[in-house]
């Protein structure tokens, strides 16, 4: 996996978290840098995490499936970017109503909620030959600034704006999937 190619997978990866972050601007009544810094170091950190989770796992599964490990790189990152492009269809602003962006029970939530497509994404990068330590750094960085730039975004622009995350998200992942199989 080239170095762009990492770019491109942290970008769609980070694609949730920039759209929860979003959110976060949205709801919040008074926004401030900590406010944002404090949101964006939650998201970063698990999913950086949850990737090195998941590749260790799928490293240690590797001599089960290694025959397969193209298609199911393909068939994981293709179902997580087809779903993120499905929910972008769907209008959730219900149910971040009640959302506490302050409480960090509910940051960790979110966390992890939003990095579980990293876990996955990292099973699959178990089956590459990759440098997981340049991915999870990109990821992190990536997820921070999108982060921070979404908490901003969300209290200026609006709702307008998650659903273009969503599906700019998910169709980076289905072309990674698609570049891993024909590679």
């Amino acid at each position: 996996m080239n170095f762009l190619s990492t770019i491109f997978l942290a970008t769609g990866l980070a694609m949730d978290a920039f759209a929860v972050s979003i959110t976060g601007g949205i709801l919040a009544t008074t926004t401030n840098f900590y406010y944002a810094f404090r949101i964006s170091v939650f998201f970063a950190f698990f999913q950086m995490i949850m990737p090195y989770l998941g590749w260790y796992l799928g490293r240690n599964l590797i001599q089960y499936i290694s025959i397969y490990g193209k298609w199911i790189a393909f068939l994981l990152l293709f179902v997580i970017g087809s779903k993120m492009i499905y929910d972008s269809f769907h209008d959730n602003s219900n149910k971040n109503t009640l959302l506490n962006f302050n409480s960090v029970a509910v940051l960790l939530l979110l966390s992890i909620a939003t990095s579980i497509d990293a876990f996955i994404a990292g099973i699959s990068l178990s089956f590459l030959d990759c440098n997981m330590g340049l991915i999870i750094f990109n990821i992190g960085i990536i997820t921070f600034l999108f982060s921070l730039a979404g908490v901003l975004i969300g209290k200026s622009v609006g709702y307008i704006v998650k659903k273009y995350a969503e599906k700019i998200g998910g169709l980076i992942l289905i072309l990674i999937g698609i570049q891993i199989l024909i590679k």
